[in-house]
C-alpha cells in the first residue's frame, strides 16, 4: 500500500521548525465542521499536510473536505479505531496532530503543543479540553471522563486529566510503533494506557473547548461509549498487570473456598465425620481453581513483560524529533 507523506515542512511560526508536520482528521458525518477544521490548520500551520480520512460518511464530508484543499482518503471499517490505525500506517511524517472535525477544538493551540513536544522531546502532547460555552461538554461525558480518567490512574498511576481528549500531538517514534487494537472510540484510552505502561515522555496542555458548529452533531452515546472504553480499560489491563487481575481472582476464590470448608472443619473435630462431603468437595475445588489462577497470573506476568519489552524495542527502533539532524 502506497504511503501518504507530509512532503512539505512547517515554518518557525507553526512551532515545528524544519519538521514534517502531518494533521490527522478523523471524519464521520462532518460536512459542517470539516472544512472550518482543515481552513483554521491551514492558516495555523502553514506547511503542514492535512489528511482527512472519512470513515463511511453519508453526507459531503469527503467533498467538502477536498474542497478546503485537504488530502481525503476513505476508510471502510467503521469506527474511529480503525481510521487512526489506518492513518498512523499510512502516514509518514516527523510530526503529527491527532485531531477530530467536529470543530470543537482550538486550531490555534496546535503550535503550542507542537513547540511543547520539541522542546522537552516527548511523545505526546495531550490538550486537557477547557470548555468556554455551556454546551461544549455535556455534563454526562465530563463526569464520564472523571470517572474513567481516575480509575486509569489508580490502575496505572498518575494520568491526565483529559484522558479522553482526541486532541493530541505525536513523535513519530509514537505513532509508528503504537500497536492500534481497537476499533472505536476507546482509542483515546488506548493511546493514554500505552504511553503510561511504557513510561513514555508526555505531557498536557490547557486549551479552550468550544461547541459544535450548528448542523454539526455528536457521535457519541454517554452510556454505550462509555461502557465500551470501562471494558478496553479491563480488557487492558488483564493484558498488561495479569498477575495483580489473575492473582486477585484467585484471592477471592480462596477466601470463598474457606469460608465454605470453615463449618465443615469444625464439624470433622467435633463429630469425626463430614456429613456435607458436597461442600467439602465445593471447597476443594474453589481452592484448586484459586491455585490455578495465580499460577496463570504468574506466567502471563513474564509473558507481558518479555511483549512490553519488544514494545520499547520497537519504539526505541525510530529517532527522537531532531535526533536525525543533529547526527548529520
Amino acid at each position: 500500500m502506497a504511503k501518504r507523506t507530509s512532503h512539505s515542512t512547517a515554518d518557525t511560526s507553526g512551532g515545528a521548525g524544519p519538521y514534517s508536520v502531518a494533521v490527522l482528521v478523523p471524519c464521520y458525518n462532518e460536512e459542517a465542521a470539516v472544512a472550518k477544521v482543515v481552513n483554521d490548520f491551514r492558516v495555523a500551520l502553514p506547511d503542514a499536510t492535512i489528511f482527512v480520512f472519512d470513515n463511511n460518511s453519508t453526507d459531503n464530508t469527503a467533498a467538502a473536505a477536498r474542497a478546503a484543499g485537504a488530502e481525503v482518503y476513505e476508510e471502510k471499517r467503521q469506527g474511529k479505531g480503525y481510521v487512526v490505525r489506518r492513518m498512523f500506517t499510512d502516514v509518514e511524517a516527523d510530526i503529527y496532530v491527532l485531531v477530530d472535525g467536529d470543530a470543537t477544538y482550538d486550531v490555534p493551540s496546535a503550535a503550542g503543543m507542537i513547540e511543547r513536544l520539541l522542546e522537552d522531546r516527548l511523545d505526546m502532547v495531550v490538550a486537557n479540553r477547557i470548555d468556554r460555552e455551556v454546551a461544549a461538554y455535556r455534563a454526562g461525558h465530563r463526569t464520564g471522563n472523571w470517572l474513567l480518567t481516575a480509575f486509569v490512574a489508580s490502575v496505572f498511576g498518575p494520568s491526565f486529566n483529559d484522558m479522553l481528549s482526541g486532541y493530541r500531538v505525536f513523535s513519530r517514534r509514537f505513532v509508528k510503533s503504537f500497536p492500534v487494537l481497537s476499533g472505536g472510540f476507546e482509542i483515546e484510552t488506548e493511546l493514554t494506557i500505552h504511553a503510561l505502561e511504557l513510561g513514555l515522555a508526555v505531557a498536557e496542555i490547557d486549551t479552550p473547548y468550544y461547541a459544535r458548529p450548528q448542523g454539526s452533531a455528536s457521535k457519541l452515546n454517554t452510556w454505550s461509549d462509555g461502557l465500551r472504553i470501562l471494558r478496553t480499560i479491563l480488557r487492558l489491563y488483564r493484558a498488561e498487570r495479569p498477575l495483580p487481575f489473575f492473582g486477585a481472582i484467585g484471592l477471592a476464590l480462596a477466601i470463598a473456598s474457606i469460608g465454605f470448608a470453615m463449618p465443615v472443619v469444625t464439624t470433622y473435630l467435633e463429630t469425626g465425620l463430614v456429613p456435607r462431603l458436597p461442600t467439602a468437595l465445593l471447597s476443594t475445588g474453589l481452592m484448586i481453581v484459586a491455585f490455578l489462577s495465580a499460577a496463570i497470573g504468574l506466567v502471563l506476568d513474564t509473558v507481558t513483560r518479555g511483549r512490553r519489552e519488544m514494545k520499547l524495542l520497537a519504539y526505541l527502533a525510530h529517532r527522537a524529533p531532531g535526533e536525525e539532524r543533529r547526527r548529520r
